[in-house]
């Protein structure tokens, strides 16, 4: 606290420091200390020797190239160019939040109350935003969080809006666009366009978001679940069977709909049991969902959740190849994806039915010529 030269009060006035207070001030001394922001309607304090508050423009601005924000504590740039004081984890540059020397990932500023949760508070309140802290949407009704300086979540208009033509929805971190338009950060992998989840640079696809431990290496692992404990739910199945939660999970529910749906529909049908020639050790006892020889052809009904967008290409050829070896006859392989809210499952099941009924003629009639014949539904 700076001192009055002429008396033991707090200095407030000055020319370009505090150095006198009100009653020994000096002519044309300004407060210097208490100057507010000369913004309309603004109250906070002006910063330094400017005239305005940070918010408005008033205070060391940050140097970086484009950018009119204000630099932070002694530093010559704002929070996201680098400015302030560090998160003291190694190999985090994030900025630290209060007195603590960490940033909010690492167990920096105050944290949330809620039993068990270790988020960080979010703004005056005592809870994380998950937990109801922070500012909440004025919708009736709605307990979401509001977005930044706006009164409404996302879903009731708040936030930055996409700028693609005719879309309302909110858009996708600093971008001007939604996930779905091109906002947000993309997918790193070559000819990939979706978006990257989490803090990773792919998409769920490529391995993007959290994994589930148990299946991180599999062609076809998936993505880990809070709600499993960062396992997927088959993995988490098969590992912890006694636990509660398992005794929820159905397994394959989607390619169990399809197998009762055939089942009403045809006889013969062979599901979900390896394919191999007899008398041979053989290393690949493929599967498939649902098969059924006629004649010399194999009929061939796969369940492809998500049309099977996860998989590498190459892999899915390798594993023709391996089916071939097996039965050297002909092949028509259905790809059913089963996924997708545009159409109900009951429709998609209609009209698979109806493609079966299509396969099987053309069997019957020695309309299949080629090798291998492959048939993708909804994908």
């Amino acid at each position: 606290m700076s001192i009055c030269k002429d008396c033991s009060k707090q200095s407030s006035f000055g020319y370009n420091k505090p150095e006198y207070c009100k009653l020994h001030k000096k002519e044309n001394m300004t407060n210097i200390k208490d100057k507010r922001c000369k913004e309309q309607e603004c109250n906070k304090f002006a910063l330094g020797k400017t005239d305005f508050c940070r918010k408005h423009g008033g205070g060391n601005r940050c140097k970086e190239d484009g950018c009119n924000k204000g630099a932070e504590g002694k530093t010559d740039f704002c929070i996201s160019h680098g400015g302030g004081k560090r998160c003291k984890e190694d190999g985090c540059k994030s900025s630290t939040k209060c007195k603590t020397g960490f940033c909010i990932s690492h167990g920096g500023g105050k944290r949330c109350k809620e039993d068990g949760c270790k988020s960080g508070a979010s703004g005056k309140t005592d809870f994380c935003k998950k937990h109801g802290g922070g500012k909440r949407c004025i919708e009736d009704g709605c307990n979401n969080s509001a977005r930044s300086k706006y009164d409404f979540c996302v879903s009731h208009g708040g936030g930055k809006r996409c700028k693609e033509q005719d879309c309302n929805k909110g858009s996708e971190g600093k971008t001007d666009f939604c996930k779905k338009h091109g906002g947000g950060k993309r997918c790193i992998q070559d000819g990939c366009n979706n978006s990257a989840t989490g803090k990773s640079n792919f998409c769920i696809s490529h391995g993007g978001g959290n994994r589930c431990p148990n299946c991180i290496g599999w062609v076809d692992s998936r993505s880990g679940c809070q709600k499993y404990d960062g396992y997927c739910a088959t993995c988490f199945k098969v590992l912890f069977p006694d636990d509660e939660r398992s005794k929820v999970v159905y397994r394959h529910t989607k390619e169990i709909r399809v197998r009762n749906e055939i089942n009403s529909h045809f006889k013969g049908f062979i599901h979900d049991k390896p394919l191999y020639t007899g008398n041979c050790d053989c290393t690949h006892r493929r599967r498939i969902d649902h098969r059924k020889l006629i004649g010399n052809t194999i009929l061939a009904i796969e369940t492809d959740e998500f049309a099977h967008s996860g998989y590498d290409p190459l892999d899915e050829e390798i594993r023709y190849d391996d089916l071939y070896m097996i039965h050297s006859g002909k092949w028509i392989f259905i790809r059913f994806n089963p996924d997708g809210g545009k159409v109900d499952l009951e429709d998609k099941l209609k009209v698979l039915i109806r493609e079966i009924e299509e396969q099987i003629r053309r069997i019957e009639n020695e309309e299949n010529e080629v090798l291998l014949d492959i048939v993708k539904l909804y994908y």
